[in-house]
């Protein structure tokens, strides 16, 4: 007959009956173990102080020169003479305000054709 061992193995067959799938391994979770590592790595690093110091300083001249050639440009541009037909011109055309229209003047130098091209693209 039936000895004790056959018994679970008909209930082991019963609860895969169900129906309900047996659980897979997660293959996700090597994922997080990868990722953790990666973490712990970037943790344990450390920024010196020196070095912080001298990266705040080379974006400080950076960002200083940028202004001063920008400063430049603009008087430059204020240099450049413009008439006031050509501006009424642009901004009826072009329906921009007349800070758009002289701004677009100056940097072609007053030629109104290459503004309005330049507007237009």
């Amino acid at each position: 007959m039936a000895t004790e061992g056959d018994v679970d193995l008909d209930l082991e067959a019963e609860e895969n009956c169900t129906g309900k799938p047996t659980e897979k391994p997660r293959k996700h979770d090597s994922g997080a173990a990868d990722l953790e590592r990666v973490t712990d790595y970037a943790e344990e690093k450390e920024i010196s102080s020196s070095n912080l110091e001298t990266a705040m300083s080379v974006i400080g001249d950076r960002r200083s020169r940028e202004q001063k050639a920008k400063q430049e440009r603009e008087k430059e541009l204020a240099k450049v003479t413009i008439k006031r037909e050509d501006v009424e011109l642009i901004m009826g055309e072009m329906e921009i305000s007349r800070a758009v229209a002289e701004r677009s003047l100056r940097e072609h130098m007053g030629n109104v054709v290459e503004a309005l091209i330049a507007l237009t693209n």
